[in-house]
């Protein structure tokens, strides 16, 4: 099941893992949100890339999903 969450008037969207019984949103819409980028998938870029080069195993956790995007399509986004 796909859903959007409204948070301050923006979309973020979610899917519902009936497997795992949880929530997965869209990282880049709620990167968006919190930090009012006009290029959060440049910010997450950026955010992966210091993470990394930090050591950190966040970034080996990430995986892609399909979303339902604003054209109507699924597209792999990620969550």
């Amino acid at each position: 099941m796909s859903n959007i969450k409204l948070f301050e008037n923006k979309k973020i969207r979610s899917t519902w893992s009936d497997a795992e019984e949880k929530w997965y949103f869209s990282i880049i819409d709620v990167i968006e949100v919190l930090t009012n980028s006009k290029l959060p998938k440049r910010y997450w870029s950026d955010l992966k890339t210091k993470l990394k080069s930090e050591g950190s195993e966040v970034y080996e956790k990430i995986v892609r999903l399909k979303m339902l995007s604003e054209d109507g399509k699924m597209s792999e986004t990620v969550a």
